[in-house]
């Protein structure tokens, strides 16, 4: 069976409601319906479909997240580790930066001429670098 797209990634925090914050006032998604799971956590929404699982880690009461994801050290947890950046296509790149100027968010820009590819590279409050392509934008 081949590979269709990716669904979704998940982001396991001790920021959840600044990560929260950040894609949804940075990259404009909608936190939706998830269903309750025993942890803390927000799915994030491009329109019909939840792209991003947030993972929320209370610290105070890990044994829910331990037990249905498993442990994981959280003096790790900045960065994508192997993974180097998780990319959108996209549009409307004007507005992005605008929204990205007001929050005080940094962000990079390139153009490949060859292509006719601009792109954006954003940081979220986590450190995984986040990869905007808009074709023929």
């Amino acid at each position: 069976m081949p590979l269709d797209r990716i669904d979704h990634f998940s982001i396991r925090t001790l920021k959840l409601e600044e990560t929260r914050t950040f894609y949804e006032n940075a990259m404009g998604m909608e936190a939706g319906d998830r269903p309750p799971l025993p942890f803390p956590g927000y799915w994030l929404y491009l329109g019909d479909h939840a792209v991003i699982h947030l993972i929320g880690i209370d610290e105070n009461n890990p044994e829910g997240l331990n037990e249905y994801l498993g442990e994981v050290n959280v003096t790790e947890l900045s960065g994508g580790g192997a993974v180097d950046h998780l990319a959108f296509r996209a549009s409307g790149s004007k507005d992005l930066i605008d929204r990205l100027k007001i929050l005080n968010v940094p962000y990079r820009e390139r153009m490949v001429e060859e292509m006719n590819l601009f792109q954006l590279f954003v940081e979220d409050r986590n450190n995984i670098t986040l990869e905007l392509n808009y074709w023929d934008d």
